[in-house]
């Protein structure tokens, strides 16, 4: 599915190969997509059998339900810390709610592309599961836009909708971000800034 190098997303918490299991999971999902990736695939990525394997997860489908949402809660709690950490205006705590998103998918590019592109394989519960979860992170904006409209800050027209239109921007970087190219990761993370202040036509700094 892509040509990069996968980053390591989810830390050794001392569960046994639970944490090998998971980073090799997003390794293969990245190479090989969903169907193409095998369970044995993922027990060859993590040094593991393959009946160690199904003893931590009973499917592949299992498997993708919990690296997405491990991705998704380490994003959120990325949000969270810079929304608490930011100033008390909207302007300053969407300035670093995006600068969180920016960074995150800069060091877990693999994860934000397996989760863009794969999660059209889960259905039931944990299909459930994970979007009240993205539903909470994206709340997180959604709320920064209330308060920006209800004090004046911002001014779009349009603020129903512009928490939607700023992730779908920030969540497609993943699909064209190249370490070597012209913009740092702090540049990236400024400019994203600002077209989300200017999407909700915000003063931006000078």
């Amino acid at each position: 599915m892509n040509d990069r190098s996968p980053v390591t997303l989810i830390a050794d918490t001392g569960r046994g190969n639970e944490a090998a299991i998971l980073n090799a999971a997003l390794d293969a999902f990245g190479t090989k997509g969903f169907n193409g990736a095998s369970m044995r695939d993922v027990a060859r990525g993590a040094d593991t059998s393959l009946s160690n394997l199904y003893n931590y997860f009973p499917s592949k489908s299992r498997l993708l339900a919990e690296v997405l949402r491990r991705a998704n809660e380490e994003l959120h709690s990325r949000l969270r810390h810079a929304v608490d950490e930011a100033g008390d205006d909207a302007s300053s705590r969407m300035r670093e709610a995006v600068r969180a998103y920016v960074a995150f998918v800069v060091e877990h590019q693999v994860a934000m592309l397996v989760s863009t592109s794969e999660v059209r394989y889960l259905a039931g519960p944990d299909r459930d599961v994970l979007v009240r979860e993205r539903d909470a992170t994206q709340r997180i904006f959604e709320d920064i836009v209330t308060q920006g409209t209800a004090s004046g800050e911002f001014r779009t027209p349009y603020a129903a909708d512009s928490a939607r239109a700023i992730l779908s921007t920030l969540g497609a970087v993943a699909s064209w971000y190249r370490p070597e190219g012209r913009l740092s990761k702090g540049q990236l993370a400024e400019q994203q800034a600002r077209y989300s202040l200017a999407l909700l036509e915000a003063p931006l700094p000078r």
